[in-house]
């Protein structure tokens, strides 16, 4: 379900200032499961929408959204730079009615300068993409949490072939965006084993191990224990049938590194969608 990347473009211009809300944007995971959670919102949906206005309310000023979604793939670091990005449908088989959604917000060329200037500055080579659209992986949770699709977003590709601790230092290397009103997101699932959700073998016993997973990661969330969840291959339980590949985990290790040390997860759900989709869904800041 990963889809490549388009060509790039060239870096856009320097980003002008812009005025930030005070205080400090918590980071946000959410798991946005299959692409019919656009349609079929579950418990998730309106829990990510409540959340997004309450965040609203306290800062004003938001300026955007940068997040990190699976779905798209690349060779390196690479960061959406386009003013009007398209949505992209990257998925076939489902009913018609989810194809004539779509997601109108505005990229960012100023916030993405910004985005590819942190990363370089980190030592992490990234490259403008002007042509890159919203894939699902970003548009399908984005519109629960902003439907009116009027704060600007850009994505940030994922690295291929990259592991925890680099995509946690990408997130690390925007980090400072926080305190300049931009909400810094992962967008993966907590478990996806997509045997499982296609092949119809989710049961009982599915919700067993998934939520021995979940919960293992979120007592590590509580503990603040990152290298313990750096190394969740090797210590979190049944690691390896939650995520037989782990591109839809990485994502949490961005909104992991923009949140930094002082974060406390405040959990938005716990829901399992389809016998085996975790939908967990937290911000990540300090405790108030």
């Amino acid at each position: 379900m990963v889809s490549s990347s388009v060509p790039s473009s060239p870096q856009p211009a320097a980003a002008s200032s812009a005025t930030a809300p005070r205080g400090r944007v918590p980071a946000l995971f959410v798991s946005h499961g299959a692409p019919l959670f656009a349609l079929e919102p579950g418990s998730t949906g309106p829990a990510l929408h409540a959340w997004a206005q309450a965040l609203r309310q306290r800062f004003p000023g938001l300026r955007g959204v940068v997040v990190m979604s699976p779905h798209w793939m690349a060779r390196g670091a690479a960061v959406m730079t386009g003013a009007k990005p398209s949505t992209w449908h990257d998925f076939g088989g489902f009913p018609p009615p989810l194809y004539a959604l779509q997601y109108p917000a505005p990229g960012a060329p100023d916030l993405a300068a910004d985005v590819l200037g942190l990363l370089r500055s980190a030592g992490i080579a990234a490259e403008a993409d002007a042509q890159r659209p919203f894939d699902h992986g970003a548009w399908v949770p984005l519109r629960h949490l902003f439907p009116e699709a009027d704060l600007p977003v850009v994505q940030v590709a994922l690295p291929a072939g990259v592991g925890p601790r680099e995509v946690h230092a990408m997130g690390a290397a925007v980090r400072g965006l926080r305190d300049r009103g931009v909400l810094v997101m992962g967008s993966g699932s907590m478990t996806h084993n997509l045997s499982e959700f296609f092949g119809g073998t989710a049961t009982a016993r599915s919700l067993d191990y998934v939520d021995d997973f979940c919960r293992w990661v979120e007592a590590a969330l509580q503990r603040g224990d990152t290298e313990a969840l750096l190394d969740y291959r090797s210590q979190a339980p049944h690691a390896m049938r939650a995520h037989p590949g782990d591109d839809h985990f990485l994502p949490l290790f961005f909104a992991l590194g923009a949140a930094g040390e002082d974060r406390v997860p405040h959990y938005l759900s716990r829901e399992v969608m389809h016998g085996s989709l975790a939908m967990d869904a937290f911000a990540l800041q300090a405790d108030a």
